[in-house]
C-alpha cells in the first residue's frame, strides 16, 4: 500500500475531529475574552447534550430530537452563567474557577446518578451516519461533513461579532469590561449570549463527535473538553480563529499519532508495532506545556499589557 493511501484515513479522521474540538473551544475562548473565566464546566455541557439526544431519540422521532437537545443544551449553558457565575462577578478570579470545577463534578455526578454509569449508545442519524468512499477509503460521511459545517458556522459567528449590535458589545466588552459598564452595554445580556452562543456550537459539536464515536458515559465530555481548551491556549485563547486552527492541528496531530504505527509498519520503516498510539492523549498536553514555555499568548494571542 503506498503513503497517501495508508495516511488518507488518519488525515480525514483528524480534520474531522479537530472541527468537532474547534466547535467546543470556541465557547472557551469566547467565555474567557469577556469573562477571563475558564467555563470547565463547558465540555460537561457538550457531554449533556449527547446524553439529552440519547434519551430523546428513544422516544422521539429524530426531527423533533435535535432541536429539542440543541434547545435543552442552551439553557442549561445559561442557566449555569446565570446561577453559578452571575453572582460572583465581581469576586475573585479564583472564586469562579472555583465555582466552575464545582459545576462540572456537579453535572458529572447528576449524569452517573441518571445513567447509573453505564455506557449509552448515541442513535444512528440517517444520512450523516452513511458510510461512503472517498481516495478509495471509507469512512461515514459525517466526516466529511464537519470541517465544512464548523467552518460555515465560524464565518456566521464572525459576521455576528463584526456586524451586530450583541457583536460590537461583545468586543467592547472584552476590551474594558467596566468601561462598557459605564457606556450602559448591559454586561448581564452580553455574557449571558455569549454562553447561549457556546453552548449551541457545544451541542452541534456533540452531534458530530457521538456520530462517530457514538459510546457515552458521564466523563465523555472531559477528555474532549480539555483538547479542546488546549486548542484555544493554543490558538490564543480569546480569538476564535485561532481556536479553530488550533483545534485542527490538535485533531489532525492526535490522528497521525493514532496511527503511526500501522503507517510505519506499511511502509516498511519499522517491522513490528511500538505502541504510539497510547501517547496520542499526551501529545496533546505536550504541546501546552510547549506553548506555553515558548509562546504564552499563543499562535494569534495578543499581549496582555496591565494598567497601573
Amino acid at each position: 500500500m503506498n503513503f497517501f493511501d495508508t495516511v488518507i484515513p488518519y488525515l480525514l479522521s483528524g480534520i474531522s475531529v479537530g472541527g468537532q474540538y474547534a466547535l467546543i473551544a470556541i465557547g472557551y475562548t469566547m467565555v474567557y475574552g469577556i469573562l477571563r473565566l475558564i467555563n470547565f464546566a463547558h465540555g460537561d455541557v457538550f457531554m449533556v447534550s449527547g446524553l439529552v439526544m440519547i434519551y430523546l431519540a428513544a422516544s422521539t422521532p429524530l426531527y423533533v430530537a435535535i432541536p429539542v437537545t440543541i434547545i435543552v443544551t442552551v439553557a442549561l449553558g445559561f442557566t449555569i452563567e446565570r446561577v453559578a457565575y452571575k453572582p460572583l462577578r465581581t469576586a475573585p478570579r479564583m472564586s469562579l474557577m472555583i465555582s466552575a470545577i464545582g459545576v462540572s463534578y456537579l453535572i458529572q455526578n447528576l449524569a452517573l446518578y441518571i445513567t447509573g454509569g453505564l455506557n449509552k449508545n448515541y442513535p444512528e442519524i440517517p444520512w450523516i451516519s452513511d458510510k461512503i468512499s472517498i481516495f478509495g477509503t471509507t469512512t461515514t460521511r459525517v466526516t466529511l461533513i464537519t470541517p465544512f459545517l464548523t467552518l460555515a458556522l465560524v464565518l456566521i459567528l464572525v459576521w455576528l461579532i463584526n456586524h451586530t449590535k450583541i457583536g460590537m458589545a461583545m468586543r467592547a466588552v472584552s476590551k474594558d469590561f467596566e468601561t462598557s459598564q459605564l457606556m450602559g452595554i448591559k454586561i448581564n445580556n452580553v455574557i449571558s449570549a455569549t454562553f447561549v452562543i457556546g453552548s449551541f456550537l457545544a451541542s452541534i459539536g456533540s452531534i458530530l463527535y457521538f456520530t462517530n464515536y457514538p459510546g457515552l458515559v458521564p466523563t465523555s465530555g472531559s477528555m474532549p473538553g480539555l483538547k479542546a481548551f488546549v486548542a484555544a491556549v493554543f490558538g490564543g485563547i480569546g480569538s476564535i480563529p485561532g481556536a479553530v486552527i488550533g483545534a485542527f492541528i490538535i485533531g489532525i496531530c492526535e490522528s497521525l499519532i493514532k496511527g503511526l504505527d500501522t503507517i510505519l509498519v506499511s511502509q516498511g520503516i519499522i517491522a513490528d508495532p511500538v505502541g504510539f498510539a497510547t501517547f496520542s492523549d499526551a501529545f496533546t498536553f505536550v504541546l501546552l506545556i510547549i506553548i506555553l514555555v515558548f509562546k504564552p499568548t499563543g499562535l494569534f494571542g495578543e499581549k496582555q499589557t496591565d494598567k497601573v
